[in-house]
């Protein structure tokens, strides 16, 4: 994590170069000739603390210019290009850097004595606004700001071989919690694309979604019980397979994004390590036709590991393929048994619905070109978003999920309504491109990515307008304003509009009990 970049996602020596840049830029006409420059925080101004921390918690805190930087912000686009244009005004007075559940009830307690706001922050991966404070507005007016850190609790506390379980620290990153269920043999199985860069209690907070596209595709699916530390006490749910007693204390605080109390550890659920594995790609003329394939397979029950459907524009995008057809790429593993029987079931799924199965590559190795392809530019598409972003491109992207009734009325009026917007805001037509990031028997989610020539200086007004043009047509069709990414701050409007009031009114009154002096991430989810 030393490497880690203050600004941009992932690590610092993983930045694309200036050179690397401008040929990104040169695909999308309109963009300024040179990047903006690596910001470089010697020559950045940070405001001093308005707050001292308690005596007895002082050696927990940092007011290290930065560590206030690295937690200003989490890694959205609008957040690496406040940072790439200098600008730190969010930045909280201190960072806390608790190593036990001790120290975190001290912290909150303080807090909430003193009117100090506290943002609950893994390791900064959020992509919706969801770590950072903005005074005013819904999230109100506080005498300081400081960043949680949960980091130092990073620590699998118990392994139950039996059950197939453990107790883990929410701080742990996932390698970190990955080494350490190694040598049992066992895995959570969760993989998001944020792995390195997130924490147990982020994807807690904010019910995030895994790699693995079928099944168990959010954390929720995986959890046993957890225990939370809120300004009013500390809970812990009874580790238990199932329940019907009542509604579920774990389902108040999955998903509460650091708003109702601080999510300390967790029992979860692992799997044996998978260790039969195989994967194909599969190429359609016709991007409806392959949608009625991944209906098909979802519906199978065969429950592939990864069900990835590229549209061409994404599969272009990639370098899945060059010739202007979706592509499906389909997966499975098993601890247990082999697994070529269960491919050959799905390819035959894919053809039955006009779906032509790739080869094993020009190289006759057995490796599928296409799905590796894909692979790569999935996770170093964020570090092209920084490059792109360092060209003034503007560059969101933005998942739902929808019944499959409507799956393909919604891809094709999201891309034409989000289009439209982008030609209307930068003034020239933009890419708009889409996969099924998960599918389940009753539907998809859709993930879109926007690409178009920004103006220098101007690039967050354009982002916000695309963005509100994309949650209104998301909020017409009744699909969800996020799958996996959270509400946060900037998908707040949206979520205002989606929950029912009822539950609108629960959930205020759930903050008001449980946070009494407002201190615990002002403006995410209530005001």
């Amino acid at each position: 994590m030393e490497q880690r970049s203050w600004w941009g996602w992932g690590r610092a020596d993983q930045t694309l170069s200036d050179a690397e840049c401008a040929a990104l830029a040169a695909q999308l006409p309109g963009l300024p000739a040179e990047p903006l420059p690596v910001p470089e925080l010697t020559r950045l101004t940070l405001a001093l603390p308005r707050i001292t921390p308690p005596a007895a918690l002082a050696h927990r805190f940092s007011d290290a210019p930065l560590d206030r930087a690295a937690h200003t912000y989490g890694k959205a686009y609008r957040d690496v290009v406040r940072a790439l244009h200098g600008d730190l005004t969010g930045a909280p007075d201190l960072v806390a850097h608790p190593r036990t559940e001790a120290e975190i009830v001290d912290v909150l307690d303080w807090a909430g004595s003193c009117g100090v706001a506290v943002v609950p922050y893994g390791a900064g991966s959020s992509v919706v606004g969801g770590v950072e404070y903005r005074p005013g507005g819904a999230g109100g007016d506080h005498r300081g700001v400081v960043s949680l850190d949960l980091t130092a609790m990073d620590r699998v506390l118990e392994v139950d071989p039996v059950s197939r379980a453990a107790r883990i620290q929410a701080g742990a990153r996932g390698p970190v919690l990955e080494d350490q269920l190694r040598p049992h043999g066992l895995t959570l199985r969760f993989f998001p694309q944020s792995f390195e860069y997130s924490t147990l209690g982020g994807w807690l907070a904010t019910r995030a979604g895994g790699h693995y596209a079928t099944l168990y595709t959010h954390i929720d699916d995986l959890v046993e019980s957890m225990r939370v530390v809120t300004p009013v006490g500390v809970g812990e749910s009874w580790r238990l397979p199932g329940s019907g007693a009542g509604p579920s204390p774990d389902r108040l605080f999955l998903g509460s994004e650091g708003t109702l109390g601080v999510i300390t550890e967790a029992w979860m659920r692992l799997q044996d390590k998978p260790c039969h594995k195989a994967s194909a790609t599969v190429g359609f003329d016709d991007v409806t036709a392959a949608m009625e394939a991944v209906r098909a397979i979802a519906q199978s029950g065969l429950h592939p590991a990864n069900c990835r459907l590229l549209d061409p524009g994404e599969a272009f995008l990639s370098g899945a393929a060059r010739t202007g057809e979706a592509v499906l790429v389909v997966g499975v593993e098993s601890a247990h048994h082999p697994v070529d029987a269960q491919l050959a079931q799905l390819l035959t799924l894919a053809r039955d619905h006009g779906g032509t199965p790739r080869g094993s590559g020009d190289a006759g190795d057995g490796v599928d070109r296409a799905a590796e392809a894909w692979r790569s530019s999935f996770l170093r598409m964020p570090y092209v978003r920084d490059g792109l972003a360092r060209m003034s491109a503007i560059v969101e992207t933005f998942e739902t999920a929808c019944t499959w009734d409507r799956a393909a009325e919604l891809y094709e009026t999201v891309r034409a309504d989000v289009g439209a917007a982008v030609e209307k805001v930068t003034g020239a037509p933009g890419i708009v491109n889409c996969r099924f990031s998960h599918v389940y028997p009753d539907g998809p989610a859709p993930y879109f990515t926007v690409v178009a020539a920004g103006r220098r200086g101007q690039e967050l007004a354009m982002w916000d307008d695309i963005k509100v043009a994309a949650m209104e047509t998301l909020t017409r069709l009744h699909a969800t304003v996020t799958h996996h990414h959270a509400v946060g701050r900037d998908h707040r409007p949206g979520y205002d509009r989606q929950r029912p009031e009822p539950f609108a009114i629960a959930l205020h009154a759930a903050k008001a009990a449980l946070d009494p002096h407002h201190v615990l991430n002002p403006g995410v989810l209530v005001g």
